[in-house]
């Protein structure tokens, strides 16, 4: 028996990292693309509320929220508001739930209008946040689990990434050749060149996802390193803002002018460059506030913020600096997120994520192209296949369906409806799981072509549902210049003809005649091609 290469060891290494994780890694990736514009989404998916086209003054609206959570978080250990910025038409917070119940969360989330300060009345929704925390923690499980199974999904996509650039030895010249309607190879081109576009991308994006929670995935360094509380806590200090509460006083005492404050780090930081304010023992006379900086302005995430006596609004200490470690990890962090980016750099992540997106769907789909040829009967395959095909119908025409749902409950359930974001995500897994259930009731072919036109036409109508159930529909946003909302529902409607060709394409496509055993299959005969040593 001829031993087998390296690079064949790799292909098969390649096929099998990205079929085990891929549908996972479909999802994490398309959700996790459209989370680079999540406040925009969020601002859609809020239609009553007003866009600032300029920002309010940050400080006098953390003043203002301050006040406010005064009254509606009293007894909380700890608050936490984000600081308003251009992208957003609302501020939002969390606060620690006072003596919270096992098996409940421990904090609570709001939305609080910049002018007031007061809580917003819109509708309840967790907006496009939604997509950002599926992207990486999944939902109806406790966070830590989703976290772990989104790493173990980013090391099998950066295991496929090395062993695929092993296994192409002319990846880069077949990123210039595109042969169309020829089956397997036809498939096998458009990975190719989705894979080159967007390689050091792709890279960056699965490693640095790793990075930012590889103290959890990886704790034993820390723990040895670190073995004291006071040792774990300046650990801490060197990766996030997080302020550990003290001991309370007993004694009750007013909190100091947030304004003043953040005001404080304006002057040091600039106007528009100071990110959330984070309290400790509000009312107690050992209260802490810590003023953070703003991520826009620098590509690093490591924490830099100005810590203040929460009683007499004295500065305590300014933590600007971290080790040589933790400012790496900033970096990588923020690379990953993207937030320092400005408009351009965004829609260029976005661009090149989609294109990553359409990677790991065209390697899905080859799988089943390049096995089909080889069944026994194309009509009856065997479980395995049937379930891998249904598998990725769902994860990608389904998943596409399953979002324009989410948007359409978003503006069909009552405003007023009780726990109506969980609602709209309950929409979006039961619309996702029925488009599975529907895959394993039709032909493999037929279900593409249902579920892909079904995806265009929801994502298509939405601007109209908008038009209908809102006072904000497409054509006043143009007239009135609104960027946010003309720009989600044009690109809804790109990504509608984006579908409905997709839909055309399969539908245009015309099975032949197998000669092995007279069936018709669902997809071309691909041409075979001289297997590499």
């Amino acid at each position: 028996m001829k031993p087998r290469g390296i690079r064949q060891t790799m292909s098969e290494l390649h096929t099998w990292a990205g079929l085990l994780a891929g549908w996972m890694l479909y999802a994490m990736f398309l959700t996790g693309t459209v989370s680079y514009f999540k406040d925009e989404t969020s601002q859609w998916m809020r239609p009553e509320v007003p866009h600032h086209r300029q920002t309010v003054d940050a400080a006098r609206a953390a003043e203002r929220v301050t006040a406010t959570l005064g009254t509606l978080a009293a007894g909380s250990t700890q608050w936490s508001l984000d600081l308003p910025l251009e992208r957003t038409n609302v501020m939002s917070a969390f606060w620690r739930v006072p003596q919270a119940t096992p098996g409940r969360r421990a904090f609570q989330e709001g939305t609080f209008d910049q002018s007031t300060g007061l809580r917003t009345n819109s509708r309840d929704t967790l907006g496009g946040e939604f997509f950002y925390r599926f992207h990486f923690q999944f939902y109806y499980m406790p966070p830590l689990w989703g976290r772990w199974i989104a790493g173990f999904c980013a090391m099998f996509m950066l295991i496929a990434i090395v062993s695929g650039v092993i296994t192409h030895k002319k990846l880069f010249v077949d990123f210039f050749t595109f042969r169309g309607g020829k089956g397997q190879r036809s498939w096998l081109d458009a990975h190719n060149a989705l894979s080159v576009f967007g390689l050091p991308f792709h890279a960056m994006i699965t490693y640095t996802g790793l990075v930012t929670l590889m103290t959890m995935y990886m704790p034993w360094g820390a723990q040895t390193a670190f073995r004291t509380p006071a040792q774990r806590q300046a650990m801490t200090a060197q990766t996030s803002t997080f302020i550990q509460p003290g001991k309370p006083s007993g004694r009750a005492a007013p909190l100091a002018s947030v304004d003043a404050m953040v005001r404080q780090a304006q002057a040091r930081w600039g106007r528009d460059n100071v990110g959330r304010v984070t309290i400790t023992l509000p009312g107690d006379a050992n209260a802490r506030v810590a003023v953070s900086r703003g991520e826009a302005a620098r590509v690093s995430m490591s924490p830099q913020y100005m810590l203040f006596d929460g009683v007499t609004g004295k500065l305590i200490d300014v933590k600007e600096r971290v080790g040589g470690a933790a400012e790496t990890r900033g970096v990588l962090y923020a690379l990953h997120l993207g937030r320092f980016s400005d408009l351009q750099l965004r829609w260029l992540y976005f661009i090149v994520s989609l294109g990553g997106t359409a990677m790991v769907g065209t390697g899905l789909v080859m799988w089943t192209v390049k096995r089909r040829q080889k069944l026994r009967d194309p009509a009856r395959p065997y479980f395995g296949f049937r379930l891998v095909e249904r598998l990725n119908i769902a994860s990608i025409a389904g998943l596409s369906v399953a979002m324009a749902a989410y948007l359409w409950a978003n503006r069909l359930l009552p405003v007023a409806m009780a726990d109506r974001a969980n609602a709209e995500v309950n929409v979006f897994f039961a619309v996702w799981s029925a488009t599975l259930l529907f895959a394993t009731t039709r032909s493999a072919r037929r279900a593409w072509i249902e579920l892909l036109w079904l995806a265009a036409g929801l994502l298509a109508l939405l601007p109209l549902l908008n038009a209908v159930t809102t006072q904000r529909p497409l054509w006043r946003s143009i007239v009135e210049g609104d960027p946010v909302f003309a720009g989600f529902e044009l690109m809804l409607w790109a990504f509608a003809a984006l579908h409905a060709v997709l839909a055309l394409r399969v539908a245009r496509h015309r099975p032949r005649i197998t000669r092995s055993t007279g069936h018709r299959s669902d997809v071309v005969e691909p041409e075979r091609e001289k297997e590499s040593a």
